[in-house]
């Protein structure tokens, strides 16, 4: 093959590395079409082409105590430190750890892993790294990986940094931390700046044969604010940021183990480590197809409707007070009446919304009890001397 090869031919061509790339852009809210998978569902719901999920199937083996050395870490204990929630929004809603011993260190990242990961805009790093990078891009989750013999102990400890704490994460550079940030512990110190970095400390060498893997869901507005306040922006904040499912972040986990096994570079340990609130319930909404209509200008039917919603991958059940509408997890961004007319027109097609003026009924206008009890109390606080400052919304408490 390579005998084959002239100067002057097309490096890039070569490589297959120059099909057409599609760039797409995306509003905050739809979090989940950042990855493959879900603009893949996106494509599906629209066109009707096939869609597939990922494979995650383990064949799982139960290790022997034989297999392993005196004080060799096999298990791990994980604990979610959080007392003191910012805002009353714990740090951290979920977190998965699972180990892989004797991961070949000599390992290779498969050059169709690595072209998709180049064309993406990542560089191959090393083949677990890449795999976790590679789940990211599939699926949308974030994941890490941390080498155990780097660790001090058995133990993770997801915490909020104490005031000061320092940690330097794998681009080399160091940050001093404050209790709004959180971290990931192994007990003694910081291995990682949740949702953002790992920590140079743990990272995967290339002698490294033994992993912790890690996938988990943290709070979008603290890892926003960690990123923002640290000058840390990265692709795994980028998705925390627009928002995770507690199922993206068992599913990512089961993915990883499988092309693990896959690529046979390592024995996945049983059993998961679990810790975290409990799931919560899909989402439930009434099905409401004349207030859909009413709010878009429509007369879209019932049953459009429905075929729509069948699309999306919702659910259509009967409920006590009529149809309901579950919504599936990853589509975080459906919570009111307003999401679904948004899908029902979208689906419908703009083109096909009438242009109408807008109408209402006159009647006569007054004040609330609310606004005249305040309205009194200003006059009298005005007669008695005092005035009234109105501030700009966006000072700082200071000032």
């Amino acid at each position: 093959e390579y005998e084959a090869l002239k100067p002057g031919q097309d490096a890039m061509h070569l490589l297959h590395l120059d099909q057409p790339l599609l760039e797409i852009n995306i509003t905050p809210d739809r979090g989940y079409t950042l990855s493959y998978r879900g603009v893949a569902r996106e494509y599906h719901h629209s066109t009707g082409a096939a869609y597939t999920d990922p494979a995650v199937a383990l064949n799982e083996k139960a290790p022997e105590p034989a297999d392993y050395q005196p004080g060799t870490p096999v298990d791990i204990d994980v604990e979610i430190d959080d007392n003191n929630p910012i805002h009353g929004v714990p740090g951290c809603d979920r977190y998965y750890a699972r180990i892989v011993k004797d991961f070949n260190p000599n390992a290779h990242t498969p050059n169709w892993m690595r072209r998709r990961l180049i064309r993406a805009g990542m560089r191959s790093i090393s083949l677990a790294v890449d795999v976790t990078n590679y789940v990211m891009l599939d699926l949308g989750q974030p994941m890490h990986a941390f080498d155990m013999d780097t660790l001090e102990s058995c133990q993770i400890i997801v915490r909020r940094a104490k005031d000061g704490e320092k940690i330097t994460t794998l681009d080399s550079k160091e940050f001093t931390l404050t209790p709004q940030n959180l971290v990931i512990c192994d007990g003694e110190k910081p291995v990682a700046l949740a949702g953002v970095m790992g920590g140079l400390n743990s990272e995967i060498k290339p002698e490294t044969t033994q992993l912790l893997f890690e996938s988990a869901k943290f709070a979008r507005d603290n890892i926003r604010k960690t990123a923002r306040g640290l000058g840390q922006n990265t692709d795994a904040s980028a998705h925390y940021e627009k928002g995770i499912s507690e199922y993206t972040t068992e599913l990512g986990m089961a993915r990883a183990l499988h092309l693990i096994q896959e690529l046979g570079c390592g024995e996945v340990v049983s059993g998961t480590v679990e810790e975290g609130l409990p799931i919560k319930p899909l989402r439930v909404l009434p099905f409401e197809p004349a207030k859909y209509n009413a709010l878009l200008g429509t007369s879209v039917t019932e049953e459009q409707m429905l075929a729509i919603f069948k699309k999306l991958e919702v659910e259509v059940r009967d409920g006590k007070d009529g149809k309901e509408l579950v919504i599936p997890s990853f589509r975080q961004d459906l919570v009111g009446r307003a999401d679904m007319a948004e899908e029902v027109a979208r689906f419908f097609g703009y083109d096909k919304i009438p242009t109408t003026l807008p109408k209402g009924e006159t009647t006569t206008g007054k004040l609330s009890f609310k606004l005249r009890i305040e309205q009194k109390a200003r006059d009298i606080a005005e007669y008695c001397g005092f005035s009234q400052g109105m501030t700009y919304s966006f000072e700082s408490p200071k000032v």
